[in-house]
């Protein structure tokens, strides 16, 4: 598909309710859950109301009337761009949604099934950084237990060296529900394997930070519970090493939860922008000739 046709630049009717930083980067991941049309846009609504929320990766958005009700709530709330990668066929989908009509939807370099990792670059406070939502399939039925799930993390963990090296010298940020967990993680859980500990260690190793382990070495948290109480951390933030020390703020969120708009945590980020030259009050270069 091409890139330009996933973004959506619908005029917004609506003020957004915060401006955006120029000072920093602000994000919001949230899960939609495959939300009706009706929750979708309290969805947005709350979205909307949120000061961190200047970029926001949705994951498990619907590609059907709830997916499509989402899309264009955020519009109406004052995002200037959305970017929202239709699939195939029916499956869930990751939206990108910008306060900011400076961003523009770039290729995925994720070959299996991109529309739950759609990128783009972005610029705040004149500076150009890039962004990637993640949503990894859930283990899926028995008859094709972890197929979709080990295909779309062998996908990702290839297509990282790509995603840094489309900016080069700039912040790269992935945000998503990965349905995995570190291996630190607390309380253990075995039903994961060493294949999906081996997923979240890729993006370390590739050069990417986990941005709340980064402030919070040592805090127990979590994103996601399951019937039996158990607490998982499934979704993440990543920032590119080399400005990992630039993270501000990094934490989990129980309000839009426990309000049953979700039923995972919001997660937030802010990333410190270095200054331009001309809020530093340098004069520009003389041009040569």
């Amino acid at each position: 598909m091409n890139p330009a046709s996933e973004q959506l630049p619908l005029l917004a009717t609506d003020e957004p309710a915060h401006r955006p930083a120029t000072d920093a980067v602000r994000l919001l991941l949230f899960n939609a859950q495959h939300a009706s049309p009706e929750r979708s846009r309290d969805q947005a609504a709350w979205i909307a109301g949120q000061e961190d929320a200047d970029i926001v990766v949705l994951t498990e958005v619907s590609s059907t009337q709830g997916g499509d009700a989402l899309v264009a709530a955020l519009t109406e709330r004052g995002y200037a761009a959305v970017i929202a990668p239709q699939p195939s066929a029916r499956d869930y989908r990751t939206v990108i949604a910008c306060r900011t009509s400076a961003a523009r939807a770039i290729p995925s370099p994720v070959n299996v099934t991109p529309h739950r990792a759609p990128a783009a670059r972005v610029t705040v406070g004149g500076h150009d950084f890039g962004v990637q939502g993640l949503y990894v399939p859930s283990r899926g039925p028995k008859d094709q237990r972890n197929v979709a799930k080990r295909a779309f993390q062998k996908a990702v963990t290839e297509s990282l060296p790509r995603l840094l090296a489309a900016f080069p010298d700039m912040p790269v940020i992935v945000a998503g529900d990965l349905n995995v967990i570190d291996r630190g993680h607390q309380p253990p859980h075995k039903v994961f394997g060493e294949w999906e500990y081996a997923f979240y260690d890729s993006f370390q190793a590739v050069g990417l930070t986990d941005a709340f382990r980064q402030l919070h070495p040592d805090q127990v948290a979590h994103s996601w519970f399951g019937r039996s109480g158990n607490g998982f951390r499934f979704d993440h933030i990543f920032v590119s090493s080399s400005h990992a020390e630039r993270v501000l703020a990094c934490a989990y969120h129980l309000e839009a939860c426990e309000a049953g708009l979700t039923d995972h945590a919001v997660m937030t980020l802010r990333l410190g922008l270095p200054p331009t030259a001309v809020e530093q009050g340098e004069a520009p270069a003389a041009r040569a000739g």
